[in-house]
């Protein structure tokens, strides 16, 4: 049955990007990758007499906060470890100092003209050159459920969110040969023979797994847990006001499909009526198409229970913090560093709003491929996900490193 307008919610003018789920925190298990070789400049040099006007719409605190955990990340390699990013190379030395450097320069000066100033002494200016080669970047968001749970299951609560199986089995195939690629496959023996782990249908459909996962929790809603996977984790909330969070552990080693452009190509809606939430409300109203359109993204994602103090860790095993953690391609940039972003993001009513703000590179994702993508984290529960879901924007995305 075709969604007809009439059924359909506000439009919130989103494309296939969040409703197509954000996997931001989905590779975080995995080991840091290869940088770009440096002659793939993807960072353009800002002369100084172009330089934007640096300005922060959000508190100083915040980024302080947000700086201080990638100091604390940097501070564990040798002063001496090089890092690229996009192509150009800097020490972990050069990337302690300079990100403090700059939050001492952030909290000191107030005047964005003396602030400039102040920056130009001591650091590059780079551009992204984004998805078209000029600097265009594609802004969306991601969050963190808050789900109702209980730890047994009844006639409501039955979808499973499961902890990685005891049968799972992940290994590295250039680990047997130097000849064989890079990469984590994921399987589980039958017999002496190593098959491919079961697909989504296999274990919500049919129950594949319940002998050799455990479960954290029960959830009331199947459509909730799937989105739970695609935001990579959730916190879930218990009757007697407990709370654990969810957090990335693994994946069933299928690969991840899009949801909503499946919805697009069988014309069930439009890409200005996309959005996450409009995903949500289409299957809550067709209940017949929730097979269907689930299973057409056979990865499948398990979690590991967390404490709840402080947000979501990211990539680097650091907590993400609202409206200054962002997402970027990890192959290019590869170290969690400061970046400003420009562009607009929706204010509660879904109108666009101006953003100008610093903010430190702490997460990749799945779907975050390229210097033209970039996923900004805006905390956890409904109204974090309201507006996750409706940020679809271009802007621009600098990186600041200290001068050599």
């Amino acid at each position: 049955m075709k969604w007809t307008k009439r059924q359909a919610p506000r439009r919130f003018g989103l494309g296939i990007a969040v409703a197509a789920g954000l996997w931001t925190m989905l590779a975080c298990s995995v080991p840091m990758p290869q940088a770009v070789p440096s002659e793939e400049l993807i960072l353009t040099p800002v002369a100084e007499r172009n330089w934007p006007d640096l300005r922060d719409d959000m508190d100083a605190d915040s980024f302080g906060a947000a700086a201080a955990l990638s100091l604390d990340y940097l501070r564990r390699f040798d002063p001496g470890q090089r890092f690229a990013v996009g192509g150009y190379r800097r020490t972990a030395a050069e990337l302690v100092a300079g990100t403090e450097r700059l939050a001492e320069i952030l909290s000191a000066e107030d005047d964005v003209v003396d602030r400039n100033r102040a920056l130009q002494r001591e650091f590059v200016l780079l551009r992204s050159i984004g998805r078209d080669g000029r600097g265009e970047v594609l802004l969306t968001g991601y969050y963190e459920p808050l789900l109702d749970a209980q730890r047994e299951p009844d006639e409501i609560y039955r979808y499973p969110v499961y902890k990685i199986p005891d049968d799972l089995i992940m290994f590295d195939l250039s680990q047997f040969s130097e000849d064989l690629p890079d990469g984590q496959l994921v399987g589980r023996l039958s017999g002496h023979e190593l098959i491919p782990y079961p697909n989504r249908e296999a274990i919500d459909w049919d129950a594949e797994i319940a002998d050799s996962a455990a479960v954290i929790a029960y959830v009331d809603d199947q459509i909730e847990v799937f989105f739970l996977h695609i935001q990579g984790s959730g916190t879930l909330q218990f009757a007697d006001g407990t709370m654990v969070r969810a957090g990335y552990a693994g994946k069933n080693g299928h690969p991840y499909r899009s949801i909503g452009r499946l919805l697009l190509d069988d014309g069930l809606m439009t890409i200005d009526e996309m959005s996450m939430q409009a995903i949500k409300a289409y299957l809550e109203s067709h209940p017949e198409e929730v097979r269907r359109v689930l299973t057409h993204n056979p990865s499948y994602v398990f979690f590991r229970e967390l404490a709840t103090e402080g947000g979501p860790l990211g990539c680097y095993e650091l907590p993400l913090i609202a409206g200054r953690s962002i997402a970027t391609d990890r192959r290019l940039f590869p170290v969690p560093i400061a970046g400003w972003l420009a562009g607009s993001l929706p204010d509660r009513e879904g109108e666009p709003q101006e953003l100008r703000r610093w903010v430190v590179n702490h997460d990749t994702g799945g779907a975050i491929r390229g210097p033209g993508r970039v996923d900004l984290f805006f905390g956890r529960g409904d109204e974090a996900g309201e507006l996750a879901g409706q940020t679809k924007h271009l802007g621009e995305l600098y990186f600041l490193l200290p001068k050599r």
